[in-house]
């Protein structure tokens, strides 16, 4: 490789193209090369290109490492996101048997509302009956007291016509002897 650069070097030179002697002090191609042959054999001297390939394998498997680590970490990744998808269809069935037994809860509870609701209104509809009736039998004892009262009168009025003095002290008489028969 050495060889082939310093080979290329000397041939790709500008001294080539030029007219006179070249191996002249006096040419300024020739010293330009000769400066450009030291440099180079100075830079081989003091090993900078296996200081530079050096480097560049340092650098190459620094590139390596990094690739080889970035390979690790997606397949780290890949995993990861499986781990995640496979608890996120975990928790979405969860989730739907949560909301399926919710439903199911409030068709039951609604259903038991329902039948609440029923009862209710047929005790309400019972206790409308009860107040009913009730209202109905103290309404005929009502009148049946003011029937009873004024039949009273009535009797009291055609008694107080027809009665005499002496009928009326014969009627007490034999009203305060009953009250003492019954009260001995």
């Amino acid at each position: 490789m050495k060889r082939l650069t310093l080979f290329l070097s000397v041939l790709a030179s500008p001294a080539l193209a030029a007219t006179g002697p070249f191996f002249s002090l006096g040419n300024s191609e020739f010293v330009v090369s000769l400066g450009f042959i030291f440099f180079v054999a100075l830079l081989v001297y003091l090993k900078v290109p296996g200081k530079l390939t050096g480097m560049l394998d340092a650098r190459a498997v620094a590139i390596k490492a990094d690739l080889d680590e970035a390979r690790a970490l997606r397949e780290e990744a890949k995993s990861i996101l499986a781990t995640y998808e496979r608890r996120q269809k975990e928790v979405q069935e969860q989730a739907d048997r949560i909301v399926s037994s919710a439903k199911d809860e409030a068709m039951t509870a609604a259903a038991q509302a329902k039948a609440d609701l029923k009862a209710s209104i047929a005790r309400r509809l019972a206790a409308a009956i009860d107040q009913i009736a009730s209202a109905e039998a103290a309404a005929i004892r009502q009148v049946r007291e003011q029937a009873v009262s004024v039949a009273i009168a009535a009797a009291g009025d055609i008694l107080a016509k027809q009665m005499t003095a002496e009928a009326a002290t014969a009627s007490i008489d034999d009203a305060i002897a009953q009250v003492e028969a019954r009260m001995h």
